[in-house]
């Protein structure tokens, strides 16, 4: 049952990032060109999801998921160096390629070249960040 509903809520994201433009790079590259040729339709697509979570969060707030494990904790409020990296690192994917991690892997089999070796990198990237994370917890805890 967990696997079919695990499937169910995928499906029903990926066919969500498909419809709302997120798997097309030009919309996403679009909406970050704020100097130029600016769409910010996207502006809609995070509202969707921002709006949702903010409820979600509150929701499941001392309760049990239906199908068994835990309900996520909220993330930590503080910025810390681990924060501004991984998110300066989503930016810079994010832009040069026009695909977040969802949206890429949505359009795998569609996405050309371009969304294998985004796929690639981002694999290389995840399966580096357990290092660069204690190279820089060293760091922060040297200064």
């Amino acid at each position: 049952m967990r696997l079919f509903l695990a499937l169910i809520a995928g499906s029903l994201f990926g066919a969500g990032l498909f419809v709302s433009g997120m798997t097309d790079t030009t919309k996403v590259q679009g909406w970050l060109d704020v100097f130029g040729n600016w769409d910010p339709t996207l502006a809609f697509v995070m509202g969707g999801a921002i709006i949702p979570m903010f409820f979600a969060w509150r929701l499941t707030a001392n309760r049990k998921p239906a199908v068994g494990g835990e309900f996520p904790v909220p993330p930590r409020p503080e910025l810390d160096h681990r924060l501004i990296t991984g998110s300066v690192m989503f930016g810079m994917g994010w832009g040069l390629a026009g695909l977040c991690p969802g949206p890429a892997i949505a359009s795998i089999t569609y996405g050309g070249i371009g969304g294998l070796v985004f796929l690639g990198a981002m694999i290389a990237g995840m399966m580096m960040a357990p290092r660069v994370n204690a190279q820089l917890d060293r760091l922060a805890a040297a200064a």
